[in-house]
């Protein structure tokens, strides 16, 4: 099971994404484009790794910082 709020950044992803063009997404990450909205949905769990190649295809960075 999810943390709740988990899924708002997952569909946050999927959103840009879409705007983006899903397909050229998928192309960019090399996943299937299928793959990838699975990973994306709301019933989808992906892995770090999946997020962090979809954030580099969006031209994102994870940045953390202590609290």
């Amino acid at each position: 099971m999810k943390p709740p709020g988990n899924g708002c950044l997952d569909a946050c992803f999927e959103e840009i994404a879409r705007a983006q063009g899903m397909t050229q997404v998928a192309r960019s990450t090399g996943l299937g484009r299928e793959s990838l909205y699975k990973a994306l949905s709301s019933t989808g769990n992906p892995e770090f790794a999946t997020i962090m190649k979809v954030m580099k295809a969006l031209g994102l960075k994870l940045h953390a910082t202590t609290l």
